[in-house]
């Protein structure tokens, strides 16, 4: 039998130690079934986990927004690189909510009341920050004037592809001046102008490269958002079919209208126009 290591601190303090440096004393309470149901605990951590690593993405592209406004890429590709993987992580904690069946959920779906994903401020957030733009979403948080404050602050303010556009425009690039110079609030219309300034930027990648990677880590961030997307729409299909939502939404049929929205579409459009 090993003896234990004689180095182990062992004269710690609640403040001190691994759970109270993590606050898990609060983490580890805030799990408040509503039923008696088994299968609600996992509904409610599968949440709460998302919440977790959606607040850690919203960290993130605030980050790499504002290194882009500085005019300084290079940091934005390690960031980037990790949003990729906390996208994957979003992805992956699908196949655990997946191993709810129909029946189990019903069992405590009542219990939800009006609350819906749909109404998850921090994926609003995450929208906002990516470009998707949709003044009318505010209303959802007409109860929480901070919440709103916060949202409406996002809407009002470029999104990361708004300035990388920017940036390529103060690069001399010739960005049509409408797609850097607009209304923010509002959702962002393509220009082939744009799709130009991509082509440039893809047909020389030496002589751009810092511009050109940054192209290529913003597909990663679309193609993986979409994917997270695509699987949510298949989760909710399995477990609930075609029922409507709890936020009062059409259910599967709303959700599948979301795998429409592109947010940065230029930079799928110029590989048409290339070679």
């Amino acid at each position: 039998m090993s003896k234990d290591d004689p180095g182990i601190i062992t004269a710690l303090a609640s403040d001190t130690s691994y759970g109270g440096y993590l606050a898990l004393d609060v983490l580890l309470a805030a799990q408040r079934p509503r039923s008696q149901h088994h299968d609600e605990m996992l509904f409610i951590i599968q949440h709460q986990t998302a919440e977790l690593w959606m607040k850690l993405m919203i960290h993130e592209l605030a980050a790499a927004t504002e290194h882009v406004k500085a005019d300084n890429l290079p940091p934005c590709f390690k960031i980037l690189a990790r949003v990729k993987q906390i996208q994957r992580q979003l992805f992956e904690q699908w196949g655990v909510l997946e191993t709810l069946t129909p029946s189990e959920y019903l069992e405590f779906r009542d219990v939800l009341g009006p609350a819906s994903g749909l109404q998850s401020f921090q994926f609003r957030a995450i929208e906002f920050l990516l470009g998707n733009k949709n003044p009318r979403r505010l209303e959802l948080y007409k109860h929480d004037e901070r919440i709103r404050g916060f949202l409406e602050k996002l809407l009002n303010a470029p999104s990361l592809y708004d300035e990388y556009l920017r940036h390529l425009g103060r690069r001399g690039m010739p960005v049509p001046k409408e797609r850097i110079e607009r209304d923010w609030a509002q959702p962002y219309e393509p220009h082939p102008g744009v799709v130009k300034v991509f082509k440039a930027i893809y047909d020389d990648p030496k002589t751009h490269w810092d511009a050109y990677d940054m192209c290529e880590k913003l597909v990663d961030v679309e193609e993986n958002f979409q994917l997270w997307r695509f699987r949510h729409v298949k989760t909710v299909e399995r477990v609930i079919g075609f029922k409507r939502g709890t936020g009062g939404t059409d259910g599967v049929a709303f959700l599948r209208k979301s795998l429409e929205v592109v947010l940065f579409p230029e930079l799928i459009d110029v590989r048409t126009h290339l070679g």
